[in-house]
């Protein structure tokens, strides 16, 4: 009968395999890999607003003290452009117009958005219709709207002053007089962007845990008295977040006087995104750089106001 050999015993460490050899490379190449793989995923974000955020940032800066038509070299004439703007009765007034804008429209969406957001938040039948609805003006081409708000405040033919005859009161100016052309601009703005502030009231009001509205209750509190001192208190910082979003919002307004009213009547709609544009219509390129930086400075310094006035303690 044959045995078969016992199995070789190696004493010590076993000779090296090559892939033993190549483990402790390929460790170091997993190793490098991951640390490189965030940046791989970032860098075509990086790249694209490096190429279309932070380089048309520093030129438009370099432009702002330039004399620049478009065409030719550019002239530098330092704080030239800064100057003559702060100097410029126009400038000024666009940006009064943009904060009567502000005053009509920002005070009144914020109360009218928290109170429409209760509601679809307590409300059970077709909430889901009710917050559609709420969102079609949002997404609606502004073009369209402004063409719609023409017809409806045209002073001759207009639906609202069809409907004011029919009720015995004289026709209204609404885009021809100086009084009642900024309303018309600032019912045409709430219209169109209440719906997306209500939605972001209620993603912040679903936030707040139902159990604070329940001891209320037993406590006797009314729904009034619930909405000042637990919706209102909890809804801070996304009312300050719908601040200073529409904040921006308003001092950018273009479309709306460009369309409907062209500026007029004597410049009362001008706003300061119009403003802006006129310069650039008119390829003084410098000036409107200028010029846009001087309503950023403008807008940040009124957002960092309402933030330190909204925050809360922490």
């Amino acid at each position: 009968m044959t045995t078969r050999p016992a199995p070789a015993v190696f004493r010590g460490t076993p000779p090296a395999t090559p892939r033993a050899v190549k483990t402790p490379r390929r460790r170091r190449t997993l190793s490098w890999r991951r640390r490189l793989a965030p940046y791989a995923f970032v860098l075509p974000f990086v790249a694209v607003f490096l190429a279309f955020s932070v380089y048309p940032l520093f030129f438009t800066l370099r432009l702002s003290f330039t004399d620049w038509h478009g065409t030719g070299a550019a002239q530098w004439v330092g704080f030239g452009n800064y100057r003559y703007l702060l100097s410029n009765s126009a400038f000024w007034a666009s940006l009064g117009n943009s904060g009567v804008l502000w005053l009509l429209v920002v005070p009144v969406q914020l109360v009218v958005s928290v109170i429409v957001a209760v509601l679809l938040n307590t409300i059970r039948r077709l909430r889901g219709f009710y917050r559609v609805a709420f969102v079609v003006p949002f997404v609606m081409p502004l073009v369209a709207i402004a063409q719609i708000w023409i017809v409806l405040f045209d002073q001759n033919y207009g639906a609202v002053n069809a409907v004011l005859g029919g009720l015995g009161l004289p026709p209204v100016g609404w885009l021809v007089t100086s009084a009642w052309a900024k309303p018309t601009l600032a019912l045409l703005f709430l219209w169109k962007t209440t719906g997306f502030v209500v939605l972001i009231v209620l993603s912040g009001l679903q936030q707040v845990d139902s159990d604070l509205y329940e001891a209320a209750s037993l406590d006797g509190a009314g729904r009034v008295r619930q909405l000042w001192s637990i919706t209102v208190p909890l809804l801070r910082r996304t009312l300050m977040f719908c601040l200073v979003l529409q904040t921006l919002a308003v001092f950018q307004i273009f479309t709306e006087p460009y369309v409907v009213t062209k500026g007029g009547p004597y410049n009362s709609t001008t706003t300061a995104g119009l403003f802006l544009f006129e310069h650039i219509s008119r390829a003084d390129l410098g000036t409107g750089a200028a010029n846009s930086f001087l309503l950023v400075i403008v807008v940040m310094a009124v957002s960092v106001l309402f933030v330190r006035l909204l925050r809360t303690e922490d």
